[in-house]
């Protein structure tokens, strides 16, 4: 998974470098290269290079926020299918005990793969997490019902263990699609062509040097946080971690009001 903040990082210094040209070529050209037509020619072409990057900055703005409202769904969509799945084992009655346990084990690791403590750890897929689920469902195609009414409940649980792990290989795969990289370099040349147009005409003092590195500190971070945005598990941005922590809490609040009784 590519890494917003190098790649932020990398953005600024190649806008930078290219303010840094700008300054230089203006010390280098002669001067009837930067008469007042030729600011103007020069003004006129940036100006169409900066409408379409900001055309191409608004569509990825557009598109992270659709993957990562996507994203949100998925996990809340898989929080609901876990307690939705242990209320049709609890119904079916006691001999899903095991399955109930597998289920509640699999929300556990899958909320620590999704949401660690420590960024580092984080797993979309995890074939230990992927092996409780097996067993959930090996746990379910196991009962043997004597009724109806029991194997209406048997085939609604297997079918929504299924739907479990369609969530769970969905979520993996739009995790792991983002801005393809052609696009993004594309768009930083537009950039630095803008950044080299501004200090090709800049005059050369403290207040102009501020600014075009505010300015693209400012760029650079905006791509950054769009790409970390798109991710939904990224360090700055991420989805919220509520649904499956929410579920975790509700199957172990059932497990302890068993219990008791």
């Amino acid at each position: 998974m590519q890494n917003p903040l190098v790649i932020g990082i990398i953005v600024f210094a190649v806008i930078s470098t290219g303010a840094l040209v700008g300054y230089a070529l203006r010390q280098f050209l002669p001067k009837r290269y930067l008469c007042e037509e030729t600011k103007s020619t020069v003004s006129v072409s940036m100006a169409v290079v900066a409408t379409f990057s900001a055309l191409v900055l608004g569509l990825l703005i557009s598109n992270a926020s659709t993957s990562f409202n996507a994203l949100g769904g998925e996990v809340t969509t898989l929080s609901a299918q876990i307690l939705r799945l242990d209320g049709l084992l609890g119904r079916y009655g006691p001999e899903t005990g095991l399955a109930r346990e597998t289920l509640r084990q699999y929300a556990e690791f899958k909320t620590a793969d999704l949401f660690p403590d420590n960024q580092e750890d984080l797993r979309l897929s995890d074939p230990e997490t992927y092996q409780l689920l097996q067993q959930l469902e090996d746990s379910i195609l196991g009962l043997k019902p004597t009724s109806a009414r029991d194997k209406w409940w048997v085939d609604q649980a297997t079918t929504l263990a299924g739907k479990i792990g369609d969530t769970t290989w969905l979520l993996t795969q739009q995790a792991g699609q983002g801005t393809p990289k052609t696009f993004v370099a594309l768009l930083v040349f537009w950039l630095t062509l803008l950044f080299t147009s501004f200090g090709l005409f800049a005059p050369r003092n403290l207040t102009s040097a501020v600014t075009l590195t505010l300015c693209a500190i400012a760029v650079a971070g905006a791509i950054g946080m769009i790409l970390e945005l798109e991710q939904g598990f990224g360090r700055m941005v991420h989805i919220s971690a509520q649904p499956m922590h929410e579920a975790v809490r509700t199957l172990q609040t059932k497990v302890e009001a068993e219990a008791y009784q």
